[in-house]
């Protein structure tokens, strides 16, 4: 993220998607390659919801709110037609911070909320699996940036041990199992992620597949696939 002042071939979000422009680089690639435009738009979403999400929860846990309504941004891509960055009118403004829950709120409703919709327009997406892929990256981004308290020392007893954290100390956790925001609005994340047990491990794990598996050389997201059969390929 940056100024959009300082943002090279930049374009309003808003008309990125409603000029068609989203449209035809889907249409593009699925034609060219033969594969399904669902999974051309959920592998594209991904490096939008990523580029997105992950600045802005970073910013709000070092107490900064920015600026991220739709209409206020504007984005560039890659040659590859992947996002590449995005523009923001300013900085943002000094905020207390929040439970993993309420920070998210203002993502949802003054950005995601919209572009889950374009995606579904544009792209044949279900919104469930739009939902789903800015979900990851939130869940890590906020684990990322929660402080790790320092433990007991197992040997001494004593303050100063190595830093630990519980073996399923999930600080996204009530993101993914609360139904509601505290306003009332419906959670558009909740069950999309959720914690198992898998050969002794505590797993990640999506609800609804990406379907990146239907893209040729494009690896899978491993034991977070919703999908058995794909978390070794």
């Amino acid at each position: 993220m940056m100024l959009s002042s300082d943002l090279d071939n930049a374009m309003p979000i808003r008309d990125f998607f409603e000029s068609g422009t989203f449209a035809t680089g889907l249409d593009t690639y699925a034609q060219t390659h033969g594969v399904d435009r669902r999974a051309v738009a959920s592998y594209w979403s991904l490096y939008y919801f990523s580029a997105l999400s992950i600045p802005y929860i970073v910013a709000r846990r070092a107490d900064l709110a920015l600026p991220i309504a739709v209409d206020d941004m504007t984005i560039a891509l890659a040659d590859d037609g992947l996002p590449r960055a995005f523009g923001l009118p300013r900085t943002g403004d000094w905020c207390e911070d929040d439970t993993p829950l309420e920070l998210v709120r203002p993502l949802v409703s003054a950005h995601l909320g919209e572009v889950v919709a374009h995606l579904k327009r544009f792209g044949g997406m279900a919104p469930k699996l739009g939902w789903n892929n800015a979900a990851v990256y939130i869940d890590y981004a906020i684990n990322a940036t929660e402080p790790v308290s320092r433990t007991a020392s197992p040997a001494t007893g004593e303050a100063g041990g190595d830093a630990q954290r519980a073996p399923d100390e999930w600080t996204a956790r009530a993101l993914f199992e609360e139904k509601t925001f505290a306003d009332g609005s419906p959670n558009p994340f909740h069950g999309s992620l959720r914690h198992e047990l898998a050969e002794g491990q505590v797993q990640c794990r999506r609800k609804v597949c990406c379907l990146r598996y239907l893209l040729p050389g494009i690896p899978s997201c491993g034991e977070l696939c919703a999908l058995p059969d794909q978390r070794k390929h």
